[in-house]
């Protein structure tokens, strides 16, 4: 079998996995292995990190729901609740917003559902 030599395409492996390890800290930015194994690893976090983002965004959606339904004089399951029962459909985005910026349209959602 005839011999291949991989110079280019290892220099060109080596030069992105380098790129990609640019400003880590010590041997991980400079050594080939270190920031192979840096960039997996960092891979593998931005993966379930940005699951994770997604329920840290509604729990704090739910808090503030929470807060505004608390002020009005209600609970939050108990306010939840009523929006379905008067088939009301605001995702807790859309409500979680308006608690915040448009409390007055909050509190006539609740007038309603009361």
């Amino acid at each position: 079998m005839a011999r291949v030599k991989k110079a280019v395409n290892a220099l060109k492996t080596r030069r992105n996995i380098l790129k990609q390890a640019k400003g880590y800290r010590f041997g991980r930015s400079t050594k080939e292995k270190q920031a192979n194994e840096a960039i997996m690893h960092a891979g593998a976090y931005a993966f379930a990190h940005r699951r994770d983002k997604k329920s840290d965004m509604r729990k704090l959606w739910n808090i503030k729901i929470g807060t505004a339904a608390k002020a009005n004089g209600t609970s939050f399951s108990v306010f939840m609740g009523a929006l379905k029962k008067k088939n009301i459909s605001l995702d807790r985005k859309i409500l979680a917003d308006l608690a915040e910026n448009n409390p007055e349209t909050l509190k006539r959602i609740l007038a309603e559902v009361k």
